[in-house]
């Protein structure tokens, strides 16, 4: 079975990373992917995990809700973790069994990486759980602004990307759905070698291929009949104002940068 998945969902509520503007949220999340490859020890890698659970408090999501949408990503984290626990080799060995050695460096960087992807994974989540997909939209948009000079399409771009964005469950809970339903007819997906499970999968992509035709049907046809026709023109509903809270939000990651750079080795 699928489980649910996080990225891509907006959960409505009033904490205070709910109110920042998506601006800032997206500059926030640009910058912090650079502020993790700064940090290269215990200290450094603490503070980046005290620093993710503040920002957790702050958006009043519970920790088990986000822990549990870790799990689609789960396998990737810990086959990341094995490539550096098998792989690495310096430092002295701390395992040892036939050809299989385990080196003291490799379980330390191994344990690094899995942080540094799920405080990523974690971080740029919570973006999307509070944050509208119109206000990514218009957020975007307005970042990407000096691109039209170029003459670029920066609107077109910038809604591509968030319907990319907020298509990730949709098509996440539909194949969930038609898993349950082959299942139902007793496909049996769960058990037997690779290759038996791959050859069950194979059923699945006909029907959600035609589901998301269907969908991204049903989203154009929406959009013509609400006149829409592109960026030139538009006016919106609802301006995004920067505040002080987002002047806020974006220094506290410069001084995140400043502190793993004093504890940094």
């Amino acid at each position: 079975m699928l489980e649910k998945m996080i990225f891509g969902r907006y959960i409505p509520g009033d904490s205070f990373i709910h109110r920042l503007d998506a601006r800032a949220k997206l500059i926030f999340v640009f910058l912090f992917i650079m502020v993790v490859f700064i940090a290269n020890n215990w200290i450094t890698y603490g503070i980046l995990l005290v620093f993710t659970f503040l920002i957790i408090r702050l958006s009043k999501i519970r920790l088990y809700f986000l822990i549990n949408g870790l799990k689609p990503v789960v396998f990737l984290i810990i086959f990341t973790f094995l490539l550096h626990l098998i792989f690495t080799r310096e430092g002295s060995i701390i395992f040892e069994w036939k050809f299989i050695k385990i080196y003291e460096e490799g379980l330390k960087q191994g344990i690094f990486i899995s942080i540094r992807f799920t405080v990523l994974v974690v971080l740029t989540s919570i973006l999307t759980l509070t944050t509208t997909p119109i206000s990514i939209t218009d957020a975007l948009e307005t970042l990407l602004n000096p691109l039209k000079k170029w003459k670029l399409p920066v609107h077109e771009l910038a809604l591509m990307m968030s319907i990319s964005l907020r298509f990730i469950p949709t098509l996440m809970d539909e194949t969930d759905k038609i898993m349950k339903a082959q299942m139902a007819r007793g496909s049996d997906m769960t058990t037997g070698s690779m290759k038996e499970r791959m050859n069950a999968i194979v059923p699945l992509l006909i029907p959600l291929f035609v589901s998301a035709f269907k969908r991204a049907e049903d989203l154009a046809t929406a959009m013509e009949v609400r006149g829409y026709k592109g960026g030139e023109g538009r006016t919106r509903y609802r301006k995004l104002e920067w505040a002080t809270r987002d002047t806020l939000i974006i220094l506290s990651l410069v001084v995140l940068a400043a502190i793993l750079v004093y504890f940094r080795k």
